[in-house]
C-alpha cells in the first residue's frame, strides 16, 4: 500500500464533517455563526473591562481575562473550519494546516485545564485564608501561575503534534470530524502509535485527572469554610465568590469526561450514531461552553455587571 507522510506532495486530508447528515449541515451552520459571534462579542466585552476597569485588577479577573483571551483564540483556531466543513461536502486541508490547527486546539485546551485548577486555588486562599490573601495571591505569584499555565499546555501541544507528524498515513485521508482533531487524526495512522497512546495517557493524568482533584480538594475546603459561617448572608456572599467558577467547571471537565472516558459502542449497526453524538459533543465542548462563560461570569459577578455598566455608560457619553 502507498504511504503518504504530512511532508509529502499529496493534497492533505478531507474533513467529512456532517456529511452524512447534510439536511443537520444548514442549521448547524446558522448556530454555529451566530454562536460564534457571540463567543466573540462576550468574551471580548470581559477581557475589555478586566483591563480598563481598576477595580477588576485582582488575580481572580486576571485570570477571568486570560480564560476570556483563551476562548477567543480556542474557537478562532477551529470555528471557521468547521464553518467551511459544513459548507462545503468534502472540505480539504493541507497537512501543514491541519498540524497547526490541531497543535493550537491541544495547546489551548490543555491551557484551559490548567487555569481552571489556579483559579480554585485562588478563591481556596480568597475564601479559607482571606487575611493571607494580598500575600499569597500577589502580582509576582499570579502572573507566574497563568504564564505556567501557557507555557505547559503549548509544551504538551509540541510533544503531541511532533510525534503524529511524523506517522505515516496510507490510503484513506477522510477525517471523520469537523477538525484535525488529534485523535480523529490518529486512527488514519498505519504504523504503531502506541508512544502516541501512552503520551496522551500522561498527559489526561496531567491535564485531566490533576487539576480536578486539585478543584475537588479546593472545593472541599471552602465549602467546609463557608459553611462554618454562621449568617446566612456571609454564607451567600462567600459561595457567589466561586459560584460562577464551579459552574464553568463542571460544565467543562462534565463535557471532556463525557467525550473521551465514555465506552465506545461495538455495534457495527451504531457506528454512524456513536460518529455524530461524538460530533456534536466536540461541538458543544468547542463553541458553547466558550459562549456560556462570559454569560455565567455576567450574571452571577456583580463585580463584572457594574464594570460593564460603566465601560457603556462611558462609550455612551463620549463625544
Amino acid at each position: 500500500m502507498e504511504k503518504a507522510n504530512w511532508n509529502s506532495t499529496m493534497v492533505g486530508f478531507i474533513l467529512l464533517g456532517l456529511s452524512d447528515h447534510p439536511t443537520l449541515e444548514k442549521t448547524f451552520f446558522v448556530l454555529i455563526l451566530l454562536m460564534y459571534l457571540v463567543v466573540l462579542l462576550g468574551n471580548g466585552v470581559l477581557i475589555l473591562v478586566t483591563i480598563l476597569d481598576s477595580h477588576l485588577h485582582t488575580p481572580m479577573y486576571f485570570f477571568l481575562g486570560n480564560l476570556s483571551f483563551l476562548d477567543v483564540c480556542f474557537t478562532t483556531s477551529s470555528v471557521p473550519l468547521i464553518l467551511r466543513s459544513l459548507l462545503t461536502p468534502w472540505e480539504t486541508i493541507s497537512f501543514s494546516a491541519c498540524a497547526l490547527q490541531m497543535a493550537l486546539s491541544f495547546a489551548l485546551a490543555g491551557t484551559e485545564c490548567l487555569l481552571l485548577g489556579m483559579m480554585a486555588f485562588d478563591r481556596y486562599v480568597a475564601i479559607c485564608n482571606p487575611l493571607r490573601y494580598p500575600m499569597v495571591m500577589r502580582k509576582a505569584a499570579y502572573v507566574p501561575m497563568a504564564a505556567g499555565s501557557w507555557a505547559i499546555g503549548g509544551a504538551a501541544s509540541v510533544v503531541h503534534t511532533s510525534l503524529a507528524i511524523r506517522l505515516p498515513f496510507c490510503g484513506d485521508n477522510v477525517i471523520n470530524h469537523f477538525t484535525c482533531e488529534i485523535l480523529a487524526v490518529l486512527k488514519l495512522a498505519c504504523a504503531d502509535i502506541s508512544i502516541n497512546v501512552i503520551s496522551m495517557g500522561v498527559t489526561n493524568v496531567i491535564f485531566l485527572v490533576v487539576p480536578v482533584l486539585f478543584i475537588t480538594v479546593s472545593y472541599v475546603f471552602i465549602l467546609t469554610t463557608i459553611l462554618r459561617i454562621p449568617s446566612a448572608e456571609g454564607r451567600r456572599k462567600a459561595f457567589s465568590t466561586c459560584s460562577a467558577h464551579l459552574t464553568v467547571v463542571i460544565i467543562f471537565y462534565g463535557t471532556l469526561f463525557f467525550m473521551y472516558g465514555k465506552p465506545k459502542s461495538k455495534d457495527p449497526l451504531g457506528k454512524d450514531k456513536v460518529d455524530l453524538s461524538d460530533k456534536l459533543i466536540s461541538l458543544f465542548y468547542g463553541v458553547l461552553t466558550p459562549m456560556l462563560n462570559p454569560i455565567i461570569y455576567s450574571l452571577r459577578n456583580k463585580d463584572v455587571k457594574a464594570a460593564v455598566r460603566n465601560l457603556g455608560a462611558q462609550k455612551c457619553f463620549t463625544p
